[in-house]
């Protein structure tokens, strides 16, 4: 057998070979930005860096009587309003999914309408082909171009640049964390930050966790970020870990309330459970909150948008970002 055709890393979701191919078995189909006639809502492409391929999908809603009548939009410009900005990153082991998958667009267009928000969904190169801190340079880039606020003129008319929040689901959640960090490092100000079922690891099992998740995951942080000189725990993937100043810790974190989500029957609750605990008894000044969605699996919001945890699930992000 070819060694460069062992299969190192096989999932639901994508397999990854020795030479560090890999076959994205879902997460590649994508819809085009455009208005949504169920939630009034518009949404477009921006790119960032053609080199890099990076840009962003923003989703800005209309009032609520052109939503119900659910005809063409008029000019968005035309608002006077100022919404909250979320930037949004994806999940998808930091190897799948896009700004442009359909189910990001469903959430991302049903979430801007419900909370009345300005999103700003980011499309960060992936790995292997991209390995990190690609993709964490990727989204801390956007959201620095967020705050600049001359990038588009939807952000300049339309975005509460006051009122800037970070969310992301499973690996983008981690993206999040590391976000903010580089925020309190050398960066804009963040009011909040939402983590959904973000993907986190560590070399030694937390309260709760299974050796298989923990297994997975060293597996997956070696293809994804290989020159990890702690393996897993890198404070990239293990925020519990030591750091070393000047790198930012938890109680340094840059914004005033996070929302840490996760799910009963989700491998990586026991993590995200510990982040909370963790985040709550470092010293930060700012409030965290634990949410977690009972008889439900990882990111199960995605795939079943209309399930009761699912619609309690945003009502809980909702009432996040409209706290003042």
């Amino acid at each position: 057998m070819d060694p460069s055709s062992e299969i190192i890393l096989d999932t639901p979701y994508f397999r990854i070979y020795s030479d560090r191919r890999i076959d994205r078995l879902m997460g590649t189909e994508t819809v085009p930005a455009g208005f949504d006639p169920s939630t009034g809502v518009t949404s477009k492409d921006v790119v960032i860096d053609s080199d890099a391929g990076l840009y962003v999908r923003l989703y800005l809603p209309l009032p609520d009587t052109v939503a119900a009548a659910a005809s063409p939009p008029p000019n968005v410009n035309d608002s006077k309003t100022k919404l909250p900005v979320l930037v949004y990153f994806h999940g998808g082991g930091f190897v799948t999914q896009s700004a442009a998958s359909p189910i990001y667009q469903r959430l991302l267009n049903a979430l801007a309408a419900r909370a009345g928000l300005l999103i700003v969904s980011v499309n960060y190169r992936l790995a292997p082909e991209h390995p990190l801190p690609a993709g964490y340079e990727d989204s801390f880039r956007a959201l620095e171009w967020v705050a600049a606020s001359g990038g588009d003129p939807w952000l300049s008319r339309h975005g509460d640049l006051r009122r800037v929040f970070l969310a992301g689901d499973s690996a983008g959640g981690n993206i999040v964390h590391n976000v903010a960090m580089m925020a309190a490092a050398s960066g804009p100000r963040v009011e909040g930050a939402v983590l959904l079922h973000a993907g986190f690891g560590g070399k030694e099992p937390v309260h709760g966790e299974a050796p298989a998740s923990v297994a997975l995951m060293e597996r997956l942080w070696g293809v994804v970020c290989p020159g990890a000189t702690d393996g897993v725990d890198d404070p990239w993937v293990n925020p519990l870990a030591a750091v070393a100043p000047p790198r930012p810790s938890l109680r340094d974190m840059p914004c005033e309330r996070v929302l840490v989500c996760g799910a009963e029957l989700d491998s990586l609750l026991p993590r995200d459970r510990a982040y909370y605990e963790a985040l709550a008894a470092s010293g930060w000044g700012g409030t965290v909150e634990w949410f977690e969605s009972k008889g439900q699996d990882h990111v199960f919001f995605l795939f079943k948008p209309d399930c009761g945890e699912s619609v309690a699930l945003i009502d809980r992000l909702v009432a996040f970002f409209a706290a003042n």
